[in-house]
């Protein structure tokens, strides 16, 4: 299998986990937020925050190690350490949960009132160890089967367990389920998300052989990844979560919270959907990349770089012109306000997913001092921009913070990225691309407001779409081997129909460059 059809392959699996992890994760949120209210969910959001803040620092490092390392074992030839190098990294997990735990245990104990008023803390606790355990052991375990590339096993893993949670937020509606039930029901699909996953990497697992040992060196590389990981994960962490959820419960109410959670939680849904898709490929990509020289690293990041920007530009213009109608069409009413934040949101999200591959980068060259830098610095910039302009100004404060430290982020890391790489984004082609979004979505502007949201969902997603795909065909976004690709596709999926499709791919062929440009 060549690399293009083992990257497609890689693309179809991981594409298939996450369409069912979002589109059946999607709708479990949905039943929750609707159930609950905006002031019963913004309550659950913030609990259900500091879990993932507890995953995030449980698994700092290790999660990241173990996809970057076992694909460098396996790009080197050295299977035989890689049950080694797991063991070294759970250690150095359970280390990690230890101090969340602790941490967890000191906030209930000490601020417990302030951060979950009338709710029972032993309980918030006992619910905290339980749910960080369980998730960053599933992380974990996702992680090795990133790092051995083989994201069948992680779309087997969403196929089985998104379901099954499903169905548990279903029966808890139906009993209608106050929000302790409901954080019941999240510890329990953590234990079955766990038990998939580990069954599914276990066969993955080379065995182990008497006489190996970690080389130093190796030894010093995953340490070394991980000290400066760790902080760096933890801070990341608080720059691309909805640390505005736990300010808006301080400063605001409960009801803010859970307006600015539905569309933050539906914004980052949609850029992993998209172009998050072909992003979760490339760290294991970029590891074996960098394996093979920089100079095929930097070109990979140029492409990827491309490609990602290719994928955000129309979801960025679809919630422009439509985020009103998709917050009306899945929450309600009862979420209107959530709208326009939904809109800024994907905004702000697609331009983090669009430097993924700059962030790929940086990782796999072992730049973490840099790394650790640009996140304290943006993480620093979003507690103070979210602590002062929520303060003052509620939501809209939440939505300004969020979207200058996405721009500011974005820019810091592929500022950082050419830097190292010494190449350099296709700029030309980026604004190319820009100008392909914004013509398509100023096509689809007229239907904004003048169609039930459904129909303006369905029939202005499928205009914005199209017009777009034919921008980019005609401003020549795509090199000369992208549309010979596209012309095998049609031949073998459509069988060449229509002639139209087929005449316009040959003259967009035609005025096509070898490269990015």
């Amino acid at each position: 299998m060549n690399e293009r059809s083992r990257t497609l392959s890689n693309t179809l699996f991981s594409s298939v986990g996450m369409y069912t992890e979002y589109v059946l994760g999607m709708l479990t949120s949905i039943i929750i937020a609707r159930h609950l209210g905006p002031d019963g969910f913004g309550t659950y959001s913030l609990v259900i925050w500091l879990v993932a803040m507890g995953v995030a620092t449980t698994n700092s490092g290790t999660a990241s190690a173990a996809i970057k390392f076992v694909a460098e074992l396996r790009g080197a030839g050295h299977l035989e350490q890689i049950p080694y190098v797991l063991s070294y990294l759970r250690k150095a997990q359970r280390v990690f949960m230890l101090f969340v735990l602790l941490a967890g245990a000191a906030l209930f104990i000490f601020a417990g009132d302030h951060v979950a008023p009338g709710m029972n803390h032993t309980l918030l606790l006992g619910f905290l160890i339980v749910g960080v355990a369980l998730r960053s052991s599933y992380m974990f375990n996702i992680g090795v089967a990133k790092g051995f590339e083989n994201f069948r096993a992680t779309a087997i893993v969403a196929l089985v367990s998104t379901p099954i949670n499903l169905l548990l937020v279903i029966a808890a509606w139906q009993l209608d389920a106050p929000v302790e039930w409901l954080l019941a029901v999240f510890s329990l699909s953590g234990i079955v998300f766990y038990v998939m996953s580990l069954r599914q990497i276990r066969p993955l697992l080379p065995p182990r052989q008497p006489g190996v040992v970690l080389p130093p060196a190796l030894r010093a590389r995953i340490s070394h990844h991980m000290r400066w990981t760790a902080l760096t994960v933890s801070v990341s962490f608080l720059v691309a979560s909805e640390v505005e959820v736990m300010f808006l419960n301080l400063y605001a109410d409960s009801h803010d919270a859970g307006q600015f959670k539905v569309a933050y939680q539906l914004a980052v849904g949609a850029a992993a959907l998209v172009p998050g898709v072909f992003g979760a490929l490339l760290l294991p990509m970029m590891a074996n990349a960098l394996s093979q020289g920089r100079e095929v690293a930097a070109r990979r990041f140029v492409g990827t770089t491309h490609y990602l920007s290719l994928l955000a530009v129309p979801l960025m213009a679809f919630g422009l012109v439509f985020g009103d109608d998709v917050i009306h069409l899945l929450y309600g009413r009862e979420y209107w306000a959530a709208g326009p934040l939904f809109s800024a949101c994907l905004f702000a999200t697609c331009m983090t997913t669009m430097a993924q591959g700059a962030s790929s980068l940086l990782v796999s060259a072992d730049r973490q001092r840099s790394i650790l830098v640009l996140a304290i610095t943006s993480g620093t910039l979003k507690l103070t921009l979210a602590a002062v302009l929520i303060a003052h100004y509620a939501l809209v404060g939440a939505v300004a913070a969020y979207l200058t430290v996405a721009a500011v982020n974005a820019t810091l890391y592929i500022s950082l990225a050419i830097k190292v790489s010494h190449a350099r984004p296709a700029w030309g082609a980026l604004g190319r691309v820009l100008l392909a979004g914004a013509l398509a979505a100023a096509l689809a502007w007229p239907l904004r407001g003048h169609l039930v949201p459904w129909a303006a969902v369905l029939l202005g997603g499928v205009l914005l779409v199209l017009s777009y795909a034919l921008f980019t065909l005609l401003l020549r976004c795509w090199t000369r081997d992208d549309i010979e690709h596209l012309q095998q596709l049609h031949r073998r999926f459509a069988a060449g129909r229509p002639r139209a499709g087929a005449r316009l791919l040959a003259w967009a062929h035609d005025r096509a460059g070898e490269g990015i440009s």
